[in-house]
């Protein structure tokens, strides 16, 4: 099995180095400065336990690669820029090369099934940051991160079984799951933070904004019957397997949001996040003030390049308090 990372930035950039220090085969898709200083120096890959150079095929389009029968297609970029990526990856590969949905949110899966017929969702617990062209880093000072599959949208087959196994080999903790999509809709309930996490400094005026979004979440969740796994669970299927580190004593230093800011990014995946908790509550009659602030101040944060954590948290709950039915 060959893996194609489709969006090879922070999750996918560290998932194709373990791949390839793991002699297994893999192609990177990526774009702009750093697909042409990964080309140009190899990817910088950093970890807490040193710096390697690895001299990863990366490439700038799908329609570089050769694609081939035993090719599997991972999906790391942002849920934003999902749809283009599958029109054009369809365009080249054809609709029965399988897809493998590994971004946050519960809308990459459903988008891929309209284009392909072999469609997977991966959870992923991975703390990697992306903040300059070319290198990549994990703070994962022990087993890399999570990586968990099965078929969309549920069950497990003969490709997952041999990915999983792949991935263990290359020190991640990869189990086939065959209800995906339930922990996803888990991780989802989490990631709600991650627009906060860009709008505000992640402290304890934070925490009630926080507990006010994944609160909307449960009650969109209930009004709409949909299953997901509860953070204890979670916790557990984490555990200790992810042993925090620092990289030249520096630990991670903010979510995917955070860093996509940071990289002078001018989108944000919150409507794929928050916007799915906003549109389940449109349409159950379940009130999402939260959720709904949070998603029009991060996106107006990334299009008018406001400074990421430049707003209060205070302010913030004054914000959805006055929103508030």
């Amino acid at each position: 099995m060959r893996v194609i990372i489709y969006g090879a930035g922070g999750i996918g950039g560290v998932i194709g180095a373990q791949l390839f220090k793991a002699d297994q085969e893999v192609v990177l898709i990526a774009r702009g400065p750093h697909l042409e200083k990964v080309q140009k120096d190899g990817l910088h890959y950093e970890t807490p336990n040193g710096t390697d150079i690895l001299p990863l095929t990366a490439v700038g389009h799908p329609s570089e690669i050769d694609f081939r029968d035993d090719d599997v297609v991972l999906l790391t970029m942002k849920a934003q820029h999902t749809l283009d990526a599958l029109d054009t990856l369809r365009a080249v590969a054809g609709e029965n090369i399988p897809v493998i949905c590994g971004q946050n949110g519960v809308a990459n899966e459903r988008m891929a099934l309209r284009r392909f017929r072999h469609v997977y969702g991966m959870l992923i617990y991975l703390p990697s940051t992306f903040l300059e062209p070319g290198t990549i880093q994990t703070t994962s000072a022990k087993t890399i991160g999570v990586l968990d599959t099965g078929v969309f949208p549920n069950g497990v087959d003969d490709r997952v079984e041999t990915l999983m196994a792949m991935l263990q080999e290359a020190n991640f903790s990869a189990r086939p799951t065959a209800d995906i999509m339930r922990w996803k809709y888990g991780k989802l309930m989490i990631n709600l933070g991650n627009a906060l996490n860009a709008l505000a400094p992640r402290n304890d005026e934070a925490n009630p904004v926080r507990e006010l979004l994944r609160a909307e979440c449960r009650a969109v969740y209930a009004a709409a019957g949909i299953a997901y796994t509860e953070e204890d669970e979670i916790t557990a299927r984490r555990g200790d397997l992810m042993k925090a580190g620092k990289i030249n004593g520096v630990g991670r230093q903010g979510d995917s949001s955070w860093q996509g800011l940071m990289r002078g990014n001018r989108d944000i995946e919150a409507d794929y996040l928050n916007g799915e908790i906003i549109m389940l509550g449109r349409l159950h009659g379940v009130p999402t003030p939260a959720n709904e602030v949070v998603l029009r101040l991060a996106n107006r944060m990334a299009r008018e390049g406001i400074a990421p954590q430049s707003m209060s948290a205070v302010d913030l709950l004054h914000q959805i308090e006055e929103a508030s039915p």
